[in-house]
């Protein structure tokens, strides 16, 4: 079955196509679920020129880096509603993004303090665990040593009578 998309629909793909920068056709066609023949013909029936597109590149959520999450996080902070979803629109997200963005924030400083004490506590396990190897063979070695003492005075008890 043929899927119809809505003429605002192809607008705004057309729109993120001509404006990938140096993202391929395929990878934008990918995240707007949509097949890469199909966004390849709109891109031949459409001109760059008709559209009216600047060379802006426009930024998947995915492509932020740590420090403009944070400043994104700092300048929506008093933010809520409506003011918050016309800010988001106007770079490119949405309000789910900032707030994944935050519990992953929240959830760094956590991890670097459980991991250090993770590390210790395996360091500490090692050691315990070839403390007990070291013990058990010379448990095994007394073991052997007091059979064998038990051996020679068997012997020599017969000897002697």
């Amino acid at each position: 079955m043929k899927s119809k998309y809505s003429e605002a629909f192809i607008e705004q793909a057309l729109v993120k196509l001509f404006s990938r920068g140096d993202r391929t056709v395929q990878s934008v066609a990918e995240d707007l679920n949509v097949n890469y023949h199909t966004a390849k013909n709109w891109m031949k029936r459409k001109a760059v020129g008709k559209l009216g597109v600047t060379a802006a590149k426009e930024k998947r959520p995915q492509d932020w880096v740590a420090e403009e999450q944070l400043e994104a996080l700092h300048e929506t902070h008093g933010l809520s509603g409506e003011a918050l979803h016309a800010w988001c629109r106007g770079k490119g997200l949405f309000a789910h993004h900032l707030t994944s963005w935050r519990t992953a924030f929240c959830a760094d400083g956590k991890a670097v303090a459980g991991t250090r004490e993770i590390r210790v506590l395996k360091d500490e396990n090692e050691n315990l665990k070839r403390e007990l190897v070291r013990k058990e063979k010379a448990l095994a070695e007394a073991a052997a040593l007091l059979i064998l003492q038990k051996k020679f005075r068997a012997l020599w008890e017969d000897e002697v009578k």
